[in-house]
């Protein structure tokens, strides 16, 4: 298993855990964290892609703990723009795991 794999399978679990707060948010998050990571694994996503996806998903995740730092949870407008970048992101990783390009 590389490097990369690695890390994203232990970054991974550490994000679903510690998003599991944010209610579906988190669960959206874990969904992607692990479409990545199963993407990566079978092949359908070539190491590059996985790292280009794995490093939105970690600025998605930056974004989330800067929302949440002043300690009163997330507002709505904070949640509709995460949503959002959620759903590009799960675009994506479909659009990739399917363009027809194999490790």
């Amino acid at each position: 298993m590389n490097t990369l794999l690695r890390i994203a399978i232990v970054f991974g679990a550490i994000s679903a855990i510690g998003l599991q707060a944010a209610g579906p948010i988190g669960h959206q998050q874990a969904a992607n964290q692990r479409r990545i990571v199963a993407g990566a694994r079978g092949g359908g996503l070539t190491r590059i892609e996985a790292a280009r996806l794995q490093a939105r998903d970690t600025a998605i995740q930056r974004t989330i703990r800067r929302d949440m730092r002043d300690g009163r949870g997330l507002t709505l407008r904070e949640r509709v723009k995460i949503d959002a970048l959620q759903d590009s992101l799960s675009r994506d990783i479909a659009r990739q795991r399917r363009d027809g390009q194999y490790r």
